[in-house]
Order: C-alpha cells, then sequence, then structure tokens
C-alpha cells in the first residue's frame, strides 16, 4: 500500500501549523455526521465522530492537553479516509466501529497550554474525574465499550530514539497496569499493535521510533483504561528534522494509524508474541534545538571555551504562534544533540548585555564580531 500517496490524497489541507482550535475544526465537523457528547469548564462543545459498523470497538481521542495538536490533524486525515470510498476505507469501516473524540480539551487549545481551564492536566485526573473534559472521556469510555483504545499526543523536541543521534519522531507506550509493570494479555495486544506500527514506519524514518518510558500511574489515562482491561495504545508526535509545524510528523501519525489497524483485523493477535516490542528504542532526552560548540566566552575575566545550548518556546503572542529561542544550558552537554548544531571553533561570544549565555535570555548574540545569531539561528 502507498501510505504516502494516500495521505496526500486524504490530508485536511484546511489544518495546518502547531495551532489548532475549535474555530479550526468546526467547519471540517460540519461536513460530517457529529453528535456533542459534552462541554468543557468554559462550555465550549466537545465533539465524538461514530463510524464504522465492525465488532471490533476503537476508541480514539487526541488533544486533551490544548498544545499538542498534531494528532488532531492526523485524526481529520483519517475520517477523510474513512468517509472515503477508497477500498481501505470501506475495509475499516467494514472490519471497525470507531468511536472519535478529536478535540478534549479546546479550552486549552484556545489559549495553547496543556492544561483545561481549571489549570488541571486532564491526563492525570483518571482516578478523581475532578474536570468535565475528564468526565465525558470516561462516560464515552464506559458506553462505548471498545476493544482498543488510542490515546493521542505530542511530545517535545527534547527526545531522542535511543542514543544515536536520532530525533523520535513517533513514540509509542504500551501503558502499565499496575506498579510491577508486568504484561498481561491486555497490554500484549497493544504492544503486539505497536510492533506492527513500528514495522511500517521504520520504512519512512528508520531509527527514529521510540518507546515512552512505562512507569506505571493510575491517574494517567492509558494506565487507567489498560487496568480496566481494554488494550491501550498512546501515540506521541515528536520532531522530525526540521519540521517544527509537524506536517512531516502528522503523515507519520496516520500511516500508524492505518497499519495498526490492518494488523488488528488481517493478523491473530496471540498473547505471548509481543518480544520485538522490547527491541524498540528509549525515549531519551538528549536533544536541544539549538546546540553551539566550542565558544569562547568572557566569564569572571577570563576566557573559556564551553558549550551552550538554547530551546524553543511556543508562545501564544497575539493569537498567533511564536517559536522564541532562549537559553536553557551552559557546560559540557556530553551526549547531547541539537537540531540544530554550530561549531564555533572558538569564535568569541557577544550579546551586547553581559557577552555571557545565561539561562532564560533570548539566544540573540553574534560570534568573532561578525557571525549574527537571531533567534538561535544563523543569519
Amino acid at each position: 500500500m502507498d501510505y504516502i500517496e494516500l495521505h496526500k490524497q486524504y490530508k485536511e489541507n484546511s489544518l495546518f501549523g502547531r495551532y489548532i482550535t475549535l474555530r479550526d475544526i468546526e467547519p471540517i465537523l460540519n461536513k460530517y455526521s457529529i453528535e456533542v457528547v459534552g462541554k468543557s469548564v468554559l462550555e465550549k462543545p466537545i465533539y465524538q465522530f461514530l463510524v464504522g459498523s465492525g465488532k471490533t470497538k476503537v476508541f480514539m481521542w487526541s488533544q486533551m492537553h490544548g498544545n499538542e495538536s498534531t494528532t488532531t490533524k492526523a485524526v481529520f486525515d483519517f475520517i477523510n479516509l474513512l468517509h472515503s470510498d477508497e477500498k481501505i476505507g470501506i475495509e475499516l469501516r467494514k472490519q471497525f466501529t470507531f468511536c472519535i473524540l478529536p478535540m478534549v480539551n479546546p479550552d486549552g487549545a484556545e489559549v495553547y497550554t496543556r492544561e483545561n481551564a481549571n489549570n488541571i492536566d486532564l491526563n492525570r485526573d483518571s482516578v478523581d474525574l475532578s474536570q468535565p473534559e475528564s468526565r465525558i472521556l470516561r462516560k464515552v469510555f464506559d458506553s462505548f465499550k471498545p476493544n482498543f483504545c488510542f490515546n493521542l499526543h505530542d511530545q517535545r523536541t527534547i527526545y531522542g530514539a535511543g542514543n544515536d543521534g536520532n530525533p523520535a519522531t513517533v513514540s509509542f507506550l504500551a501503558p502499565s497496569y499496575n506498579e510491577a509493570r508486568e504484561v498481561n494479555g491486555v497490554r500484549a495486544k497493544a504492544m503486539q499493535v505497536i510492533v506492527a506500527m513500528n514495522k511500517e514506519l521504520q520504512i519512512h524514518i528508520p531509527g527514529q521510533v521510540a518507546l515512552f518510558d512505562d512507569g506505571f500511574n493510575p491517574n494517567c489515562i492509558g494506565d487507567q483504561f489498560t487496568s480496566q482491561g481494554v488494550p491501550t495504545i498512546l501515540f506521541e508526535a515528536g520532531h522530525f528534522q526540521s519540521d517544527y509545524y509537524r506536517e512531516f510528523t502528522r503523515k507519520m501519525i496516520f500511516i500508524s494509524l492505518i497499519s495498526g489497524l490492518q494488523h488488528i483485523y488481517e493478523i491473530d493477535i496471540v498473547d505471548d508474541n509481543y518480544a520485538e516490542y522490547f527491541q524498540i528504542a528509549k525515549n531519551n532526552a538528549v536533544f536541544y534545538d539549538f546546540l553551539y560548540k566550542n565558544v569562547k566566552i568572557n566569564y569572571d575575566g577570563k576566557k573559556i571555551i564551553a558549550n551552550f545550548a538554547a530551546q524553543f518556546k511556543e508562545e501564544l503572542i497575539d493569537g498567533k504562534l511564536q517559536f522564541n529561542a532562549y537559553v536553557v544550558e551552559i557546560g559540557d552537554l556530553k551526549g547531547k544533540f541539537g537540531h540544530y548544531e554550530y561549531n564555533a571553533h572558538k569564535m568569541l561570544y557577544e550579546d551586547g548585555e553581559g557577552n555571557y549565555p545565561k539561562i532564560d535570555q533570548k539566544a540573540n548574540f553574534t560570534l568573532g564580531k561578525v557571525i549574527k545569531f537571531e533567534n538561535g539561528i544563523k543569519k
């Protein structure tokens, strides 16, 4: 199957970039049969799609963290496919019944924050169910009674796939159901689907797939649903080289969804066939957005050679998302990588202020008096 061509055909082109709100998705929602299943803290509607007639029920949701929108884009690409006459779309509708909540946290999406309007992380509210959005998600889970759950998120650019200098473009997790992180039949099923998705992704992004940490936390929705006996898969959309808008990554999530679902209906999933899951690289925080090496710095009257790193902060300013680079660490930084790296070859750092990089300072500086960097980038 030509997944790349398939995505090109069904990509929802009206959605672009990282700042995706309810205003962006409602015109698309209105093309399809939808239902409002509840409202957010600020009375924004939370929408549900029900698609398909198959016996295997799949529950998927996105943007429970308002600033994690890549998978929302991929979900709408997938929804377009599901409503098409494409052979795979017809087959998916035949094999599965899908319940999809494309935006669980519309309040957080509006202001581009992880939390909801009450400053609560909905992915740490699965036990208390203190928030209306959490209660809606749990109510749909209980009423739909899924056979599989797909929990769709974004992760930061800091993660690599292992220690080899490859970004973790997509990361997965079959969440634990107990403190011992044991593998039962429920978790094994999720692991096998992840193995299938990883095999396909290695064709497109070799060495750039990883596993998220599997420490058990019953307050996390994936751990909670796994402990309720439903195989649950965490999807983390991460960074691909130079893809800060995550348009390439959305394509990889789209491919993951289809290849994983194909595995579910084409392959007999057995409890003991999951060993390859543990061979996938681990998610490792080894990246910065910018890494500057061998920089000569005036420090306390002495000239020293040092490395320093900068990281983008995603800041919503006047309704527009901006990527602003700030210094985050100074030191040896051994074993660390930069999505953008620059070797200063002992050129002198100057910034017109203290002429020494400081934590939380904007990454605007010169090297050797002639090479200028603005917002972390060489001009």
